[in-house]
């Protein structure tokens, strides 16, 4: 098992996976706002959009999963602050952004979906860095998988992937690739796009497709009753982007 702490400065300890989602958030701020640079946006809007949206995806992505997982912390309120530990969900961390964009948006009159647009590609980048902090603590990991099935992965994927006596499916690493293919693809779509918000709209549809196939394997899922929270999340997500695309693509006046 990796050391989840990477350096120890006396009491203080830096963890990888807080090492991990930094260069997440700088990769995908940096790509913003060059690409903010070449599209004649100013990047400024970027910048402030950047110190706003982070915060905000980060508390969302935390209250999202101690929400859904109370009992864990209600005789420990403490650990709610322990992010180092893991447990920030994806989709409330979009939410928590979404809100603090749209309100600066709003507040300087921008067009949301061209902003949206911009930041796409830079969020499920972020996304994909973001995973191999799971993989540091062992977590979003998927059922039981046999010797020989793992074997078709690195040593220290296999080494990482031994939980509780038995190896188990690399969840993480099955996303991770997924939202680098999704990057890409946002990459080479928006030279073609045909109208604003076309990017994230994308991004949303094909990010949720996977989720809801690779929660399927994962054993540590957020639970909203009987229902997987993640896949019943994607499903919305799919039936809502097809609609607003469809009425945006084809609808347009």
């Amino acid at each position: 098992m990796i050391d989840p702490v990477a350096v120890q400065l006396g009491p203080v300890s830096i963890h990888w996976y807080g090492i991990i989602i930094d260069i997440a958030f700088i990769v995908g701020a940096v790509l913003a706002y060059n690409y903010a640079k070449n599209t004649g946006i100013d990047p400024e809007h970027v910048l402030n959009l950047i110190i706003l949206v982070i915060p905000a995806a980060l508390i969302g992505a935390r209250l999202y999963y101690v929400v859904f997982n109370w009992e864990e912390y209600f005789y420990n309120p403490l650990e709610i602050l322990a992010t180092w530990h893991g447990g920030l969900a994806i989709h409330g961390g979009l939410l928590g952004g979404f809100l603090a964009g749209y309100l600066y948006i709003k507040k300087k009159k921008l067009d949301f979906w061209k902003m949206a647009d911009i930041f796409a590609p830079s969020i499920i980048l972020g996304q994909a860095i973001g995973r191999w902090g799971n993989f540091i603590n062992q977590e979003a990991y998927g059922v039981a998988v046999s010797r020989e099935y793992i074997a078709r992965f690195p040593e220290f994927i296999q080494r990482q992937m031994f939980i509780g006596g038995q190896y188990h499916h690399p969840a993480f690493l099955y996303e991770s690739v997924w939202n680098l293919l999704i990057f890409l693809i946002l990459i080479i779509y928006r030279r073609r796009e045909h109208f604003s918000g076309q990017i994230l709209l994308i991004y949303l549809a094909l990010y949720s497709s996977g989720r809801f196939f690779i929660e399927g394997l994962r054993t540590d899922s957020l639970m909203l009753g009987p229902l997987r929270a993640a896949q019943l999340a994607s499903l919305l997500l799919i039936a809502a982007v097809g609609a607003i695309y469809f009425k945006k693509r084809f609808l347009k006046k």
